[in-house]
């Protein structure tokens, strides 16, 4: 199968393949090197700014399949320890991009520079030209696939990210403090969104975000928030031994993603790989008691098996389209997950009332 766009002689061309053979042509726009990777898709149409710097994306080549990208260009970036509302970290995340349609030209109130020119200097390969519809249901299909792209002769091997611990590469080396609230939050962070952090400041309390290693048992804390992160859940050995020791501690916690399959985890639940993720801004999902629908933004991978939870904990959320997990509880109310991001950025803010609810339980 060959899906190319139109040729144009003064840009380099390269090609997506995937591990089954496929491969689509493409005209690079974004740094010019090979990469390999697991192949991925996102189905928002907006938002690849807060996207493209999601820790949660580390290993993957991302498919946009919204046509158009590139048009409202990229706003300044300004130091890795900034906490940006316009970027989910302080660099590019994602192996690769692929797009169908690339504008070079942006136009946008607060851009400063072109998608490819950001890519560029992150040196982080992108092409456009690719069929996005074909690869999509490709990938609908069979599944998520590992690929790589290639440029002329230089050719690379397949690489599996979630044979790696993902998560050690983007989570933080030392503690870092916010805030001067009366409340007291620890943060591990596994690869954490920089709207989670500040999400929380907004409310007002004392954050310390700490490695996703990092000995709990040395700190004093009124609540824990684990964070969103990249990769198999399954790899993050010490997160979940310092989770199961801040439940034994009676201390509230609240998961985030990956923070929501590691509680799972902890709790003595299993965790599986999805056919192809979940990875937009317009996720239906419903909470079970209330039966109230919201709209949320995902980026995962993964989810907790339902019949795998223990007696003491219950699913909170269910995903609508497809009847998987969203979200559990704990008989006592005290410790509790979601599998979505109640932060959005991008995406709608549904969910952004959890944080007001987790805290107002700490707080209690």
């Amino acid at each position: 199968m060959n899906s190319a766009g139109k040729a144009n002689p003064n840009k380099a061309q390269a090609r997506l393949v995937l591990e089954d053979g496929t491969f689509f042509q493409g005209v690079s726009f974004g740094y010019e090197r090979s990469v390999a990777g697991e192949v991925v898709f996102n189905t928002g149409m907006t938002g690849y700014p807060e996207t493209l710097s999601d820790p949660s994306y580390k290993g993957q080549i991302l498919t946009l399949t919204f046509p158009l990208q590139g048009n409202y260009g990229v706003p300044d970036q300004k130091t890795s320890a900034d906490l940006s509302t316009k970027f989910e970290s302080g660099a590019v995340q994602i192996s690769a991009l692929l797009v169908s349609d690339y504008s070079a030209e942006y136009h946008h109130w607060d851009s400063r520079q072109s998608l490819g020119t950001w890519l560029k200097r992150a040196r982080v390969p992108a092409l456009s030209g690719i069929d996005t519809r074909a690869l999509t249901k490709k990938l609908r299909e069979r599944g998520t696939m590992l690929g790589k792209i290639e440029f002329r002769d230089k050719k690379i091997d397949f690489y599996d990210p979630n044979l790696d611990n993902l998560v050690q590469q983007v989570s933080i080396n030392e503690p870092l403090e916010y805030g001067s609230g009366k409340t007291k939050i620890a943060l591990i962070d596994c690869g954490c969104k920089h709207n989670i952090i500040n999400s929380l400041l907004a409310r007002h309390v004392r954050l310390i975000r700490v490695p996703w290693d990092y000995p709990l048992d040395q700190l004093h804390f009124d609540g824990l928030v684990i964070s969103n992160g990249p990769g198999d859940p399954k790899s993050c050995r010490q997160t979940i031994l310092q989770i199961r020791q801040t439940i034994a501690r009676d201390i509230p916690l609240f998961g985030i993603c990956l923070g929501h399959q590691l509680l799972a985890l902890a709790a003595g639940a299993n965790t599986y790989k999805l056919k192809y993720g979940h990875r937009s801004q317009n996720q239906p999902v419903i909470e079970l008691n209330s039966r109230r629908c919201l709209i949320t933004s995902q980026n995962h991978g993964f989810a907790v098996d339902n019949a795998t939870l223990p007696d003491e904990w219950s699913p909170w959320f269910v995903n609508l389209n497809d009847d998987t997990n969203e979200g559990i509880r704990h008989i006592s109310g005290r410790f509790r997950s979601v599998q979505f991001h109640p932060e959005a950025s991008p995406g709608p803010v549904d969910a952004g009332y959890l944080f007001d609810d987790f805290l107002k339980m700490v707080r209690s």
